[in-house]
């Protein structure tokens, strides 16, 4: 439990201090690169390739993109809080010896759609402000009639992580229930 409210507190702080990063100051961030527009030249061996990504610092992000990343950053800092909320009142309902009852099934429920909801909005956040800021530097022009380019990567871990915990909270409620029709028995 101790673990769990203090990686909540580092973790809390690092988001708000990467928060405040972004509207105050020089930024550095990896931004996107679309393949077609930037080949990479002087390679030995005739050798081709391209970049996939562009580190970058920014004197001064611009608003709609510096909102975009805020958000994502906050909405995953929404995820990790689900799921270390979720371990420190596991570990209090079992210190109580109270883990199989219905209210624990409905915390493990929600701490999956939260992380899964949450943590995957992040990172199409994430993905479009940083794909609009590689357009506004210079790294993804476009060309006239050239459609827009949208490179990002997207991790289903928290998907996946949530339907996970959507799962466990089924068995907790199972577990609930044998409990209760074993309770006359004992």
């Amino acid at each position: 439990m101790i673990a769990s409210a203090l990686a909540a507190l580092v973790t809390t702080a690092a988001t708000v201090s990467g928060t405040v990063a972004l509207f105050t100051g020089p930024v550095t961030l990896v931004l996107p690169v679309a393949t077609s527009h930037q080949r990479a030249t002087g390679l030995s061996l005739e050798a081709t390739g391209h970049f996939t990504s562009l580190e970058t610092t920014i004197p001064v992000l611009p608003s709609g993109p510096a909102a975009s990343l805020a958000w994502a950053g906050l909405l995953n800092q929404v995820a990790v809080l689900a799921i270390l909320a979720l371990s420190f009142l596991l570990a209090y309902r079992l210190q109580g010896r109270i883990l199989f009852t219905a209210k624990s099934a409905h915390l493990v429920g929600a701490a999956g759609i939260v992380l899964a909801v949450a943590g995957m909005s992040g990172q199409v956040l994430d993905g479009v402000g940083r794909s609009r800021l590689a357009e506004i530097v210079g790294a993804n022009p476009r060309g006239p009639g050239e459609s827009q380019v949208f490179p990002a990567e997207f991790d289903t871990g928290p998907l996946m992580l949530g339907i996970a915990l959507l799962l466990v909270a089924a068995v907790f409620e199972y577990g609930r229930r044998l409990q209760k029709d074993t309770e006359g028995l004992v």
